[in-house]
């Protein structure tokens, strides 16, 4: 066996799982920083409507009452996020891209929307979105930036 000196150069990053967890080196840069905060509740539960309407469109899922058994909750708990797909799709799009809640209480809840996807027609809607958004919402949320949601 040789004395010979071995050189190995590459990138790796330490990475601990959990607290107190134990430190392990990773090959590659480490991963970006996750921006502060937390996607709200809301985009959360619209993303979730979206997906299971897919999959019951696809027919992976019978039917809501199938959702119902595999998610084990209740009917009207499904309705409510299920009612989050009646919303017209500029408003779904501005859901999704809320920004995230860094501290506190959300700002919105699944029952404010609930109200607006009460209201029948789309138009009907985006009033009603926009009144939501003028007293709940901080400035700049909820959709000014985006041309579909500043439709009347």
């Amino acid at each position: 066996m040789s004395d010979a000196a071995l050189t190995v150069e590459g990138v790796v990053h330490l990475r601990r799982r959990g607290p107190g967890g134990r430190a392990e080196f990773r090959d590659g840069p480490a991963p970006a920083e996750l921006p502060p905060g937390r996607v709200p509740r809301v985009a959360r539960l619209m993303a979730l409507a979206i997906k299971l309407d897919g999959l019951v469109r696809a027919g992976v899922v019978r039917d809501y009452a199938a959702l119902v058994r595999v998610g084990r909750v209740t009917r009207a708990r499904v309705t409510q996020v299920m009612n989050l797909t009646l919303l017209a799709p500029d408003l779904q799009e501005a859901l999704l891209f809320l920004p995230p809640v860094t501290a506190g209480r959300e700002p919105l809840t699944l029952a404010d929307l609930q109200r607006v996807a009460a209201v029948r027609d789309w138009r009907g809607q985006r009033r009603a979105w926009r009144e939501l958004r003028r007293h709940r919402l901080p400035a700049n949320a909820g959709g000014e930036k985006s041309p579909a949601a500043a439709q009347p």
